[in-house]
Protein backbone atom coordinates (compact mmCIF):
# COMPACT_ATOMS: atom_id res chain seq x y z
CA UNK A 1 0.00 0.00 0.00
CA UNK A 2 2.52 2.41 0.89
CA UNK A 3 4.88 1.60 -2.53
CA UNK A 4 1.56 2.34 -4.52
CA UNK A 5 0.81 5.63 -2.29
CA UNK A 6 4.65 6.90 -3.31
CA UNK A 7 4.09 5.64 -6.92
CA UNK A 8 0.73 7.91 -7.08
CA UNK A 9 2.14 11.08 -5.84
CA UNK A 10 5.28 10.59 -7.88
CA UNK A 11 2.78 10.02 -11.33
CA UNK A 12 1.01 13.28 -9.91
CA UNK A 13 3.63 15.45 -10.02
CA UNK A 14 5.38 14.34 -12.88
CA UNK A 15 2.48 14.80 -14.93
CA UNK A 16 1.64 18.16 -13.45
CA UNK A 17 5.20 19.63 -15.21
CA UNK A 18 3.90 18.85 -18.61
CA UNK A 19 0.54 17.18 -19.62
CA UNK A 20 -2.37 19.33 -19.34
CA UNK A 21 -4.43 19.65 -15.85
CA UNK A 22 -7.61 17.76 -14.92
CA UNK A 23 -10.68 19.36 -16.18
CA UNK A 24 -11.90 20.55 -12.78
CA UNK A 25 -8.32 23.01 -12.83
CA UNK A 26 -8.42 23.37 -16.55
CA UNK A 27 -8.48 27.44 -17.37
CA UNK A 28 -11.79 28.46 -19.55
CA UNK A 29 -10.65 30.90 -22.21
CA UNK A 30 -13.74 32.14 -23.16
CA UNK A 31 -13.39 35.81 -24.83
CA UNK A 32 -16.37 37.12 -23.40
CA UNK A 33 -17.21 40.80 -24.43
CA UNK A 34 -14.14 41.10 -26.12
CA UNK A 35 -16.05 38.83 -28.78
CA UNK A 36 -18.96 41.65 -29.14
CA UNK A 37 -18.87 44.27 -32.25
CA UNK A 38 -19.36 47.03 -29.74
CA UNK A 39 -16.18 46.20 -27.51
CA UNK A 40 -13.88 45.93 -31.12
CA UNK A 41 -15.46 49.04 -32.19
CA UNK A 42 -14.07 51.07 -29.35
CA UNK A 43 -10.43 48.61 -28.82
CA UNK A 44 -10.54 50.03 -33.02
CA UNK A 45 -10.88 53.66 -32.06
CA UNK A 46 -8.35 53.00 -29.68
CA UNK A 47 -5.93 52.42 -31.19
CA UNK A 48 -6.35 54.84 -33.74
CA UNK A 49 -5.96 57.13 -31.47
CA UNK A 50 -2.58 56.19 -30.25
CA UNK A 51 -1.02 55.74 -34.32
CA UNK A 52 -2.26 59.24 -34.64
CA UNK A 53 0.22 60.35 -32.07
CA UNK A 54 3.04 57.74 -33.14
CA UNK A 55 2.36 58.92 -36.59
CA UNK A 56 2.66 62.91 -35.32
CA UNK A 57 4.47 63.35 -32.43
CA UNK A 58 6.89 65.98 -32.79
CA UNK A 59 10.56 65.74 -31.05
CA UNK A 60 14.02 66.44 -30.87
CA UNK A 61 16.87 63.58 -32.02
CA UNK A 62 20.03 63.50 -29.71
CA UNK A 63 22.08 65.55 -32.18
CA UNK A 64 19.54 68.72 -32.07
CA UNK A 65 17.82 67.64 -35.54
CA UNK A 66 13.57 68.33 -35.60
CA UNK A 67 11.52 65.10 -36.06
CA UNK A 68 8.01 63.57 -36.58
CA UNK A 69 6.85 60.39 -36.01
CA UNK A 70 7.73 57.51 -34.60
CA UNK A 71 7.89 53.51 -34.98
CA UNK A 72 6.36 51.75 -32.68
CA UNK A 73 7.52 48.55 -30.66
CA UNK A 74 7.04 45.44 -32.26
CA UNK A 75 4.25 43.58 -30.68
CA UNK A 76 5.17 41.48 -27.79
CA UNK A 77 4.85 37.56 -27.95
CA UNK A 78 1.88 36.18 -26.01
CA UNK A 79 3.40 35.16 -22.88
CA UNK A 80 5.34 38.29 -22.53
CA UNK A 81 1.71 39.83 -22.82
CA UNK A 82 0.25 37.08 -20.61
CA UNK A 83 3.00 37.81 -18.08
CA UNK A 84 1.99 41.30 -17.10
CA UNK A 85 -1.38 40.86 -17.18
CA UNK A 86 -1.26 38.12 -14.63
CA UNK A 87 0.98 40.31 -12.31
CA UNK A 88 -1.44 43.70 -13.24
CA UNK A 89 -4.34 41.47 -12.41
CA UNK A 90 -3.31 38.94 -9.55
CA UNK A 91 0.19 40.37 -8.21
CA UNK A 92 1.89 37.24 -9.64
CA UNK A 93 3.55 35.60 -12.38
CA UNK A 94 0.80 32.91 -14.29
CA UNK A 95 1.67 29.18 -12.92
CA UNK A 96 3.36 26.21 -15.24
CA UNK A 97 -0.07 24.95 -14.61
CA UNK A 98 -1.75 27.98 -16.53
CA UNK A 99 1.02 28.80 -18.99
CA UNK A 100 0.85 24.52 -20.52
CA UNK A 101 -2.95 25.37 -20.91
CA UNK A 102 -2.56 29.20 -21.82
CA UNK A 103 -0.07 27.65 -25.41
CA UNK A 104 -2.31 24.91 -26.20
CA UNK A 105 -4.70 27.72 -27.02
CA UNK A 106 -5.22 28.79 -30.98
CA UNK A 107 -2.86 31.83 -31.89
CA UNK A 108 -4.34 34.88 -31.74
CA UNK A 109 -7.51 34.10 -29.41
CA UNK A 110 -5.39 32.95 -26.33
CA UNK A 111 -4.85 36.64 -24.70
CA UNK A 112 -8.69 37.69 -24.66
CA UNK A 113 -9.42 34.06 -23.01
CA UNK A 114 -6.89 34.82 -20.28
CA UNK A 115 -7.62 38.04 -20.10
CA UNK A 116 -11.21 37.29 -18.91
CA UNK A 117 -10.53 34.17 -17.10
CA UNK A 118 -8.18 36.26 -14.99
CA UNK A 119 -11.08 38.78 -14.01
CA UNK A 120 -13.26 36.25 -13.20
CA UNK A 121 -10.56 34.66 -11.20
CA UNK A 122 -11.17 35.63 -7.03
CA UNK A 123 -7.61 36.43 -6.95
CA UNK A 124 -8.30 39.33 -8.80
CA UNK A 125 -10.60 40.25 -7.05
CA UNK A 126 -8.74 40.35 -3.59
CA UNK A 127 -5.96 42.06 -5.23
CA UNK A 128 -7.76 44.37 -6.96
CA UNK A 129 -9.46 45.54 -3.86
CA UNK A 130 -5.81 45.68 -2.04
CA UNK A 131 -4.78 47.98 -4.66
CA UNK A 132 -8.09 50.09 -4.92
CA UNK A 133 -8.38 50.56 -1.15
CA UNK A 134 -4.69 52.73 -1.17
CA UNK A 135 -6.45 55.34 -2.87
CA UNK A 136 -9.06 54.98 -0.92
CA UNK A 137 -7.91 54.65 2.53
CA UNK A 138 -4.33 54.58 2.76
CA UNK A 139 -2.16 51.41 3.55
CA UNK A 140 -2.86 51.75 8.26
CA UNK A 141 -4.93 49.63 10.04
CA UNK A 142 -6.86 52.73 11.15
CA UNK A 143 -8.56 53.48 14.73
CA UNK A 144 -9.29 49.95 16.29
CA UNK A 145 -12.83 49.38 17.01
CA UNK A 146 -13.89 52.28 14.58
CA UNK A 147 -12.45 50.82 11.76
CA UNK A 148 -12.77 47.38 10.36
CA UNK A 149 -10.27 46.91 7.70
CA UNK A 150 -10.24 43.31 7.21
CA UNK A 151 -14.27 43.48 7.11
CA UNK A 152 -13.84 46.41 4.07
CA UNK A 153 -11.22 45.02 1.50
CA UNK A 154 -13.48 41.65 2.09
CA UNK A 155 -16.55 43.46 0.90
CA UNK A 156 -14.60 45.29 -1.79
CA UNK A 157 -13.29 41.96 -3.08
CA UNK A 158 -16.60 40.85 -3.16
CA UNK A 159 -18.31 43.81 -4.82
CA UNK A 160 -15.44 43.40 -7.56
CA UNK A 161 -16.08 39.54 -8.07
CA UNK A 162 -19.52 40.32 -8.79
CA UNK A 163 -18.31 43.19 -11.20
CA UNK A 164 -21.10 45.43 -9.47
CA UNK A 165 -20.85 48.49 -11.43
CA UNK A 166 -17.58 50.85 -10.00
CA UNK A 167 -20.45 53.72 -9.49
CA UNK A 168 -21.93 51.48 -7.49
CA UNK A 169 -19.58 50.94 -5.23
CA UNK A 170 -17.96 54.35 -4.87
CA UNK A 171 -21.98 55.11 -4.10
CA UNK A 172 -22.17 53.06 -1.25
CA UNK A 173 -18.55 54.26 -0.02
CA UNK A 174 -19.27 57.58 0.38
CA UNK A 175 -22.99 57.35 1.74
CA UNK A 176 -23.87 53.78 3.25
CA UNK A 177 -25.13 54.34 7.09
CA UNK A 178 -24.90 51.50 9.14
CA UNK A 179 -22.62 49.38 11.57
CA UNK A 180 -18.55 49.07 10.20
CA UNK A 181 -19.44 45.11 10.59
CA UNK A 182 -23.10 44.89 9.16
CA UNK A 183 -22.41 47.76 6.49
CA UNK A 184 -18.59 47.26 5.40
CA UNK A 185 -18.90 50.39 3.35
CA UNK A 186 -19.26 52.58 5.89
CA UNK A 187 -15.52 51.52 7.05
CA UNK A 188 -14.37 54.61 4.26
CA UNK A 189 -15.80 57.20 6.36
CA UNK A 190 -15.02 54.79 9.72
CA UNK A 191 -11.26 55.23 8.43
CA UNK A 192 -11.31 58.83 8.73
CA UNK A 193 -11.92 58.88 12.20
CA UNK A 194 -10.68 61.13 14.21
CA UNK A 195 -10.16 61.10 18.31
CA UNK A 196 -10.00 65.12 18.39
CA UNK A 197 -12.89 65.46 16.32
CA UNK A 198 -14.74 62.95 17.35
CA UNK A 199 -16.16 61.52 14.60
CA UNK A 200 -14.95 61.13 10.58
CA UNK A 201 -12.59 64.43 9.47
CA UNK A 202 -14.52 65.45 6.59
CA UNK A 203 -11.56 67.28 5.43
CA UNK A 204 -9.93 63.89 5.60
CA UNK A 205 -12.94 62.93 3.75
CA UNK A 206 -12.72 66.11 1.27
CA UNK A 207 -9.40 64.49 0.49
CA UNK A 208 -9.73 61.13 -0.57
CA UNK A 209 -12.80 61.86 -2.25
CA UNK A 210 -11.23 64.55 -4.51
CA UNK A 211 -8.32 62.41 -5.03
CA UNK A 212 -9.25 59.00 -5.31
CA UNK A 213 -12.88 59.47 -7.04
CA UNK A 214 -11.96 62.39 -8.93
CA UNK A 215 -8.60 62.37 -9.87
CA UNK A 216 -7.47 66.39 -8.76
CA UNK A 217 -5.70 67.32 -5.68
CA UNK A 218 -8.53 70.21 -3.98
CA UNK A 219 -6.53 69.74 -0.98
CA UNK A 220 -3.96 72.07 -2.06
CA UNK A 221 -6.98 74.66 -1.29
CA UNK A 222 -7.38 73.75 2.10
CA UNK A 223 -5.72 76.20 3.69
CA UNK A 224 -6.41 79.21 1.16
CA UNK A 225 -7.21 79.49 -2.43
CA UNK A 226 -5.27 77.03 -4.63
CA UNK A 227 -1.82 78.91 -5.60
CA UNK A 228 -1.39 76.87 -8.55
CA UNK A 229 -5.15 77.20 -10.11
CA UNK A 230 -7.13 79.78 -9.92
CA UNK A 231 -10.40 78.18 -10.38
CA UNK A 232 -9.88 76.05 -7.39
CA UNK A 233 -10.76 78.34 -4.03
CA UNK A 234 -10.67 77.41 -0.52
CA UNK A 235 -14.28 77.61 -0.69
CA UNK A 236 -14.53 74.89 -2.77
CA UNK A 237 -12.07 72.41 -0.70
CA UNK A 238 -14.54 73.39 2.41
CA UNK A 239 -17.89 73.25 0.30
CA UNK A 240 -16.76 69.59 -0.66
CA UNK A 241 -16.18 68.68 3.25
CA UNK A 242 -19.09 70.11 4.45
CA UNK A 243 -21.45 67.00 2.56
CA UNK A 244 -19.46 65.31 5.92
CA UNK A 245 -20.44 68.00 8.49
CA UNK A 246 -23.94 66.03 9.41
CA UNK A 247 -22.27 62.16 9.55
CA UNK A 248 -21.70 61.23 13.22
CA UNK A 249 -19.78 58.17 14.26
CA UNK A 250 -20.77 55.95 17.38
CA UNK A 251 -18.55 53.35 18.16
CA UNK A 252 -19.07 51.16 15.09
CA UNK A 253 -22.42 53.12 13.93
CA UNK A 254 -21.97 55.64 10.99
CA UNK A 255 -25.35 57.42 10.65
CA UNK A 256 -26.40 60.97 9.49
CA UNK A 257 -28.46 62.70 11.95
CA UNK A 258 -29.87 65.25 9.69
CA UNK A 259 -28.76 67.79 12.11
CA UNK A 260 -25.41 69.57 12.78
CA UNK A 261 -23.55 71.76 10.48
CA UNK A 262 -19.64 71.71 9.02
CA UNK A 263 -17.10 74.72 10.31
CA UNK A 264 -14.03 75.31 9.36
CA UNK A 265 -10.95 77.44 11.29
CA UNK A 266 -9.62 80.42 8.64
CA UNK A 267 -5.51 79.88 9.58
CA UNK A 268 -5.37 82.45 7.65
CA UNK A 269 -7.57 85.67 8.47
CA UNK A 270 -8.88 83.38 12.01
CA UNK A 271 -12.02 82.71 12.97
CA UNK A 272 -14.00 80.00 12.68
CA UNK A 273 -17.00 79.90 9.72
CA UNK A 274 -19.64 77.41 8.86
CA UNK A 275 -20.15 76.74 5.10
CA UNK A 276 -22.98 74.71 3.08
CA UNK A 277 -22.00 71.80 0.96
CA UNK A 278 -21.55 73.17 -2.57
CA UNK A 279 -19.20 70.94 -5.46
CA UNK A 280 -16.40 71.88 -7.14
CA UNK A 281 -17.35 72.03 -10.17
CA UNK A 282 -20.78 71.01 -12.75
CA UNK A 283 -23.11 71.90 -9.92
CA UNK A 284 -26.07 71.37 -12.79
CA UNK A 285 -25.12 67.43 -12.08
CA UNK A 286 -25.40 67.54 -7.74
CA UNK A 287 -29.43 65.90 -7.25
CA UNK A 288 -31.68 67.59 -4.49
CA UNK A 289 -33.23 64.63 -1.59
CA UNK A 290 -31.33 62.19 0.55
CA UNK A 291 -28.98 62.90 3.10
CA UNK A 292 -25.62 64.99 2.07
CA UNK A 293 -23.67 62.09 1.51
CA UNK A 294 -26.04 60.82 -0.83
CA UNK A 295 -26.17 63.44 -3.26
CA UNK A 296 -22.41 63.98 -2.78
CA UNK A 297 -22.11 60.57 -4.26
CA UNK A 298 -25.00 60.82 -6.55
CA UNK A 299 -23.08 63.76 -7.95
CA UNK A 300 -19.53 61.59 -8.02
CA UNK A 301 -20.72 58.54 -9.77
CA UNK A 302 -23.27 61.14 -12.37
CA UNK A 303 -22.63 59.62 -15.52
CA UNK A 304 -21.95 62.71 -17.06
CA UNK A 305 -19.24 63.66 -13.76
CA UNK A 306 -16.39 63.37 -16.70
CA UNK A 307 -13.93 63.46 -13.80
CA UNK A 308 -15.07 60.00 -12.23
CA UNK A 309 -14.94 57.94 -15.27
CA UNK A 310 -11.40 60.14 -16.35
CA UNK A 311 -9.95 59.67 -13.05
CA UNK A 312 -11.12 55.59 -13.01
CA UNK A 313 -9.99 55.25 -16.28
CA UNK A 314 -6.26 56.76 -15.40
CA UNK A 315 -5.69 54.88 -12.03
CA UNK A 316 -6.77 51.50 -13.79
CA UNK A 317 -4.58 52.25 -16.88
CA UNK A 318 -1.42 53.34 -14.29
CA UNK A 319 -2.42 49.66 -12.22
CA UNK A 320 -1.99 48.04 -15.20
CA UNK A 321 0.93 49.42 -16.58
CA UNK A 322 2.63 51.15 -13.98
CA UNK A 323 2.32 54.67 -14.88
CA UNK A 324 -0.43 56.69 -15.77
CA UNK A 325 -2.10 58.52 -18.92
CA UNK A 326 -1.71 61.87 -17.74
CA UNK A 327 1.02 63.62 -15.95
CA UNK A 328 -0.02 62.00 -12.51
CA UNK A 329 -2.92 59.84 -11.06
CA UNK A 330 -3.95 63.16 -9.72
CA UNK A 331 -3.90 66.58 -11.20
CA UNK A 332 -2.41 69.55 -9.04
CA UNK A 333 -4.22 72.26 -11.38
CA UNK A 334 -7.17 72.26 -13.75
CA UNK A 335 -5.07 72.26 -16.78
CA UNK A 336 -3.50 68.99 -16.18
CA UNK A 337 -7.39 67.82 -16.73
CA UNK A 338 -8.76 70.44 -19.90
CA UNK A 339 -9.55 68.27 -22.71
CA UNK A 340 -6.82 69.98 -24.69
CA UNK A 341 -4.48 68.54 -22.32
CA UNK A 342 -6.28 64.61 -22.18
CA UNK A 343 -5.03 62.44 -24.51
CA UNK A 344 -7.88 60.84 -26.64
CA UNK A 345 -7.21 57.62 -25.82
CA UNK A 346 -8.37 58.45 -22.00
CA UNK A 347 -11.50 60.29 -23.41
CA UNK A 348 -12.34 57.15 -25.51
CA UNK A 349 -12.09 54.79 -23.01
CA UNK A 350 -13.82 57.44 -20.32
CA UNK A 351 -16.73 57.52 -22.39
CA UNK A 352 -17.37 54.07 -22.80
CA UNK A 353 -17.28 53.58 -19.29
CA UNK A 354 -19.60 55.91 -18.13
CA UNK A 355 -21.67 55.08 -21.08
CA UNK A 356 -21.71 51.08 -20.33
CA UNK A 357 -22.55 51.22 -16.54
CA UNK A 358 -18.76 52.15 -15.34
CA UNK A 359 -18.26 48.39 -15.83
CA UNK A 360 -14.58 47.59 -14.57
CA UNK A 361 -13.99 44.34 -15.92
CA UNK A 362 -14.94 46.16 -19.48
CA UNK A 363 -12.51 48.78 -19.20
CA UNK A 364 -9.90 46.40 -17.95
CA UNK A 365 -10.82 44.23 -20.95
CA UNK A 366 -10.50 47.08 -23.30
CA UNK A 367 -7.06 48.23 -21.72
CA UNK A 368 -5.91 44.90 -21.95
CA UNK A 369 -7.23 44.60 -25.72
CA UNK A 370 -5.43 47.84 -27.04
CA UNK A 371 -2.20 47.62 -29.37
CA UNK A 372 -0.18 49.97 -26.51
CA UNK A 373 -0.85 47.19 -24.12
CA UNK A 374 0.50 44.46 -26.06
CA UNK A 375 3.65 46.34 -27.45
CA UNK A 376 6.74 44.99 -26.65
CA UNK A 377 9.37 47.03 -23.58
CA UNK A 378 12.14 47.01 -26.08
CA UNK A 379 12.73 47.57 -30.15
CA UNK A 380 15.40 46.89 -32.61
CA UNK A 381 15.96 50.44 -32.29
CA UNK A 382 16.34 53.34 -29.77
CA UNK A 383 13.09 53.49 -27.16
CA UNK A 384 13.08 57.81 -27.08
CA UNK A 385 11.44 59.57 -24.76
CA UNK A 386 9.22 60.33 -27.29
CA UNK A 387 7.90 56.36 -27.45
CA UNK A 388 7.24 56.89 -23.77
CA UNK A 389 5.84 60.11 -24.06
CA UNK A 390 3.39 58.15 -26.82
CA UNK A 391 3.02 54.67 -25.44
CA UNK A 392 4.59 53.88 -28.46
CA UNK A 393 6.77 51.03 -26.44
CA UNK A 394 5.71 49.46 -23.25
CA UNK A 395 6.85 50.83 -20.06
CA UNK A 396 9.03 49.16 -18.25
CA UNK A 397 8.37 49.66 -14.02
CA UNK A 398 9.78 48.29 -10.86
CA UNK A 399 7.17 45.42 -9.76
CA UNK A 400 5.80 46.05 -6.38
CA UNK A 401 6.88 44.54 -3.53
CA UNK A 402 4.02 42.24 -3.30
CA UNK A 403 4.28 41.38 -7.30
CA UNK A 404 7.78 40.21 -6.16
CA UNK A 405 7.04 37.75 -3.54
CA UNK A 406 4.05 36.58 -5.34
CA UNK A 407 5.83 35.89 -7.90
CA UNK A 408 8.45 33.99 -6.17
CA UNK A 409 5.75 32.33 -4.28
CA UNK A 410 3.81 31.15 -7.35
CA UNK A 411 7.08 29.80 -9.03
CA UNK A 412 8.19 27.46 -6.43
CA UNK A 413 4.71 25.55 -7.06
CA UNK A 414 3.92 24.03 -10.82
CA UNK A 415 0.32 24.16 -9.64
CA UNK A 416 -1.66 27.28 -9.34
CA UNK A 417 -2.36 28.96 -5.69
CA UNK A 418 -5.67 30.21 -5.52
CA UNK A 419 -8.95 29.39 -4.07
CA UNK A 420 -8.83 25.93 -5.24
CA UNK A 421 -5.73 25.64 -2.89
CA UNK A 422 -5.13 23.99 0.39
CA UNK A 423 -5.94 26.68 3.36
CA UNK A 424 -2.54 25.78 4.87
CA UNK A 425 -1.11 26.69 0.94
CA UNK A 426 -2.86 30.06 1.21
CA UNK A 427 -2.11 31.19 4.85
CA UNK A 428 1.56 30.36 4.44
CA UNK A 429 1.67 32.73 1.62
CA UNK A 430 -0.10 35.27 3.24
CA UNK A 431 2.38 35.29 6.12
CA UNK A 432 5.41 34.83 4.02
CA UNK A 433 3.97 37.68 1.71
CA UNK A 434 3.28 39.83 4.49
CA UNK A 435 6.62 39.64 6.08
CA UNK A 436 8.76 39.83 2.89
CA UNK A 437 6.50 43.53 2.14
CA UNK A 438 7.34 44.45 5.82
CA UNK A 439 11.25 43.93 5.19
CA UNK A 440 11.27 44.99 1.39
CA UNK A 441 9.78 48.15 2.27
CA UNK A 442 6.50 50.03 0.81
CA UNK A 443 5.85 53.41 0.61
CA UNK A 444 2.36 53.99 -0.34
CA UNK A 445 2.88 58.32 -1.15
CA UNK A 446 2.97 57.65 -4.64
CA UNK A 447 2.79 53.94 -5.44
CA UNK A 448 3.16 55.19 -9.29
CA UNK A 449 6.35 57.00 -8.78
CA UNK A 450 9.41 55.79 -10.59
CA UNK A 451 10.92 53.41 -8.08
CA UNK A 452 14.88 52.72 -7.83
CA UNK A 453 15.80 48.90 -6.04
CA UNK A 454 17.88 49.88 -3.16
CA UNK A 455 20.81 47.72 -1.47
CA UNK A 456 18.99 46.39 1.23
CA UNK A 457 16.33 45.03 -1.18
CA UNK A 458 18.84 43.15 -3.45
CA UNK A 459 19.96 41.88 -0.13
CA UNK A 460 16.81 40.36 0.79
CA UNK A 461 16.66 39.11 -2.05
CA UNK A 462 20.03 37.61 -2.41
CA UNK A 463 20.80 36.30 0.74
CA UNK A 464 16.81 35.98 2.50
CA UNK A 465 15.81 33.03 4.01
CA UNK A 466 12.34 33.10 2.10
CA UNK A 467 13.78 33.78 -1.50
CA UNK A 468 16.39 30.88 -0.86
CA UNK A 469 13.66 28.47 0.98
CA UNK A 470 11.88 28.91 -2.08
CA UNK A 471 14.26 27.98 -4.86
CA UNK A 472 16.21 25.17 -2.57
CA UNK A 473 15.70 21.87 -3.23
CA UNK A 474 12.81 20.52 -1.16
CA UNK A 475 10.50 17.76 -2.58
CA UNK A 476 7.09 19.92 -3.08
CA UNK A 477 9.14 23.12 -4.14
CA UNK A 478 9.64 23.39 -8.46
CA UNK A 479 13.16 23.08 -8.67
CA UNK A 480 13.06 19.32 -6.99
CA UNK A 481 9.67 18.47 -9.05
CA UNK A 482 11.58 19.53 -12.53
CA UNK A 483 14.92 18.28 -11.49
CA UNK A 484 13.11 14.27 -10.65
CA UNK A 485 11.28 14.61 -13.32
CA UNK A 486 11.72 16.70 -16.57
CA UNK A 487 12.39 14.13 -19.23
CA UNK A 488 16.34 15.64 -20.05
CA UNK A 489 18.51 18.96 -19.49
CA UNK A 490 17.18 21.14 -22.04
CA UNK A 491 13.34 20.65 -21.05
CA UNK A 492 14.63 21.34 -17.76
CA UNK A 493 15.68 24.42 -18.30
CA UNK A 494 12.78 25.64 -20.46
CA UNK A 495 10.22 24.31 -17.54
CA UNK A 496 12.61 26.47 -15.29
CA UNK A 497 12.61 29.87 -17.13
CA UNK A 498 8.65 29.56 -18.09
CA UNK A 499 8.04 28.66 -13.86
CA UNK A 500 9.93 31.48 -13.05
CA UNK A 501 10.43 34.48 -16.01
CA UNK A 502 7.26 33.08 -18.33
CA UNK A 503 9.53 32.48 -21.32
CA UNK A 504 12.24 29.92 -22.69
CA UNK A 505 15.69 30.60 -22.63
CA UNK A 506 17.65 32.15 -25.43
CA UNK A 507 19.24 29.23 -27.25
CA UNK A 508 22.60 30.28 -25.45
CA UNK A 509 21.11 30.22 -21.87
CA UNK A 510 19.64 27.22 -22.91
CA UNK A 511 23.21 25.72 -23.37
CA UNK A 512 24.50 27.17 -20.68
CA UNK A 513 22.35 26.00 -18.33
CA UNK A 514 21.56 22.30 -19.87
CA UNK A 515 25.84 22.13 -19.77
CA UNK A 516 25.55 22.74 -15.89
CA UNK A 517 22.93 19.74 -15.64
CA UNK A 518 24.71 17.28 -18.24
CA UNK A 519 25.60 14.62 -16.02
CA UNK A 520 23.95 15.33 -12.78
CA UNK A 521 21.05 13.06 -11.37
CA UNK A 522 20.23 12.72 -7.40
CA UNK A 523 20.99 15.34 -5.35
CA UNK A 524 23.30 17.09 -7.25
CA UNK A 525 21.15 17.26 -10.13
CA UNK A 526 18.22 19.04 -7.30
CA UNK A 527 21.23 21.17 -6.34
CA UNK A 528 21.96 22.68 -9.75
CA UNK A 529 18.22 23.27 -10.45
CA UNK A 530 18.13 24.92 -7.04
CA UNK A 531 20.50 27.27 -7.87
CA UNK A 532 19.18 28.35 -11.44
CA UNK A 533 16.37 29.31 -9.86
CA UNK A 534 18.07 31.07 -7.37
CA UNK A 535 20.18 32.92 -10.29
CA UNK A 536 16.56 33.38 -12.61
CA UNK A 537 14.88 34.67 -8.28
CA UNK A 538 17.78 37.10 -8.90
CA UNK A 539 17.35 37.99 -12.09
CA UNK A 540 16.56 42.33 -13.36
CA UNK A 541 14.24 40.65 -15.26
CA UNK A 542 12.32 39.23 -12.44
CA UNK A 543 11.59 42.72 -10.55
CA UNK A 544 10.21 44.19 -13.87
CA UNK A 545 6.99 44.57 -15.77
CA UNK A 546 8.53 43.72 -19.09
Amino acid sequence: MFVAVVIGVFVAIRASLFPLSTDARKVKFDPGPTADDGFKATVGKVNDSFRAEWKNVEWEAPDGAKMKGVEPAPRATDLAVARRLSLALTGTVPSLEEIRQFEAQPDGARLDGWANHLLNDRRFADYFAERLARAYVGTEDGPLIAYRKRRFLAWLSDELHKNTPYSEIVFQMIAAQGLNTDKPAVNFVAAAYDDAKSGPDPEKLAIRVSRAFLGVRLDCAQCHDHFLEPAWKQTHFQGLAAFFGQTKHTVTNINDKGEGEYHFEDRVHGGTHKIDPAVPFLPELLPHGGTRREQLARWVTHKNNTYFARATVNRVWAMMTGRPLLKRIEAQSREEVIDANVPPSLRILADDFAANGHDLKRLILLIASSEAYRLDSAAPFEITDAHEATWAAFPLTRLRPEQVIGSVIQAANVKTIDQKSHVFVRLTRYFNERDFVKRYGDSDDDEFAKAHGTIPQRLLMMNGDLVDGKARDELLNASTQIAMFAPDDGAAVDTAYLTVLTRRPTPKEREYFSAKLAGTSGDARRRVLADLYWVLFNSSEMSWNK
